[in-house]
């Protein structure tokens, strides 16, 4: 029974039996279940371990595209529970905490973008996978960090296009493409606080170290930057050259997988800016994705919720551009 506590808080915290293990009791619920989990490289080391697959974005939707499990605990922010509810509508997906949300999914409303569609007319739609889906229902195609270059290149170069919601990496992609889309103002919360002065401070403390950057950052901190790609782009180019040492400015999760792949090469995160909080923080972390945790997964599989939902009637217009992504990244 879901307490009425547990539906205001938007997740279960109820407590298990000392001793319990945790890890040990979320893979026997799976198995008993048929449930997967599907977790983001930005979430809790602990989570990533115990998870049957991690990915960026790019990487969950075609998982949540293809699986054949019953279930699906999606270990990450809502918008990506709802791109899995929206690629597999017959699927139970399940959040370990509804209230995870996103800074840039935030930053554009689907009324603010059907009102900039409307001044803007034959201009198509590029929106990032961080959006809502009833964002993604206004949406010509979605795009990853790692496909937006690709896919964006393949419209013809005088298409009338919007980008949104980050402007970091829409003007990223204008660039290596010679586009000139209309960008949208919105940003993440995580990859805006990055500075090239931290940047400098660390390169100067490890000379030979090269920067990795996600394109989400702003750019300056790219233009600083040795490799600029989304993280799977970033940690296949650390296993690739692990003889190297790295400075890191993508969220810090993302550490536990390249030290995982990578034992004996150094990795240094780059923290937020002092003027942003970074006194004394050696890394910056989404406090969304960090929401999730072992014993609320735990409760979901138990009690298979919170549950997400998408309005059918959104979802079967979402689904059109996220599929189109797919197709694009073949």
């Amino acid at each position: 029974m879901i307490k009425e506590e547990w539906k205001q808080k938007g997740f279960i915290d109820e407590p298990v039996a000392e001793g319990i293990d945790l890890k040990a009791e979320i893979r026997r619920m799976c198995k008993e279940k048929n449930a997967v989990i599907l977790a983001h490289y930005y979430t809790r080391g602990e989570i990533q371990e115990v998870a049957d697959f991690i990915g960026d974005s790019l990487a969950l939707a075609r998982k949540a595209a293809d699986t054949d499990a019953k279930i699906i605990l999606m270990c990450g922010v809502h918008f990506m529970a709802e791109t899995c509810k929206i690629l597999s509508p017959s699927k139970l997906v399940l959040a370990p905490d509804i209230n995870a949300g996103c800074s840039l999914a935030d930053s554009c409303r689907a009324e603010d973008l059907r009102k900039y569609k409307e001044e803007h007319p034959g201009y198509k739609v590029v929106s990032y996978v961080n959006t809502t889906a009833a964002v993604k229902a206004l949406t010509d195609v979605v795009v990853t960090s790692g496909n937006a270059e690709k896919i964006v290149a393949s419209f013809p170069q005088d298409e009338k296009m919007i980008f949104g919601p980050d402007y970091n990496l829409g003007s990223y992609i204008n660039s290596v493409t010679g586009r000139n889309m209309l960008l949208w103002q919105g940003g993440c919360h995580v990859h805006e606080r990055f500075s090239v002065a931290e940047i400098a401070r660390l390169k100067q403390e490890h000379p030979e170290a090269l920067v990795l950057a996600h394109p989400e950052c702003k750019g300056p901190v790219l233009a600083a930057a040795d490799v600029v790609g989304s993280t799977a782009v970033l940690l296949k180019y650390a296993v690739e050259n692990p003889d190297k040492e790295y400075i890191v400015a993508t969220e810090a999760g993302i550490l536990h997988e390249m030290e995982r792949c990578c034992p004996d090469t150094k990795f240094y995160p780059v923290p937020p800016e002092v003027s942003e909080g970074g006194a004394g923080c050696s890394c910056n972390e989404c406090d969304y994705m960090k929401m999730n945790t072992l014993l609320k997964m735990y409760n979901a599989l138990k009690y298979e919720w919170p549950s997400v939902d998408v309005d059918p009637e959104v979802a079967r217009e979402a689904v059109k551009p996220i599929e189109r992504m797919l197709e694009l990244s073949k």
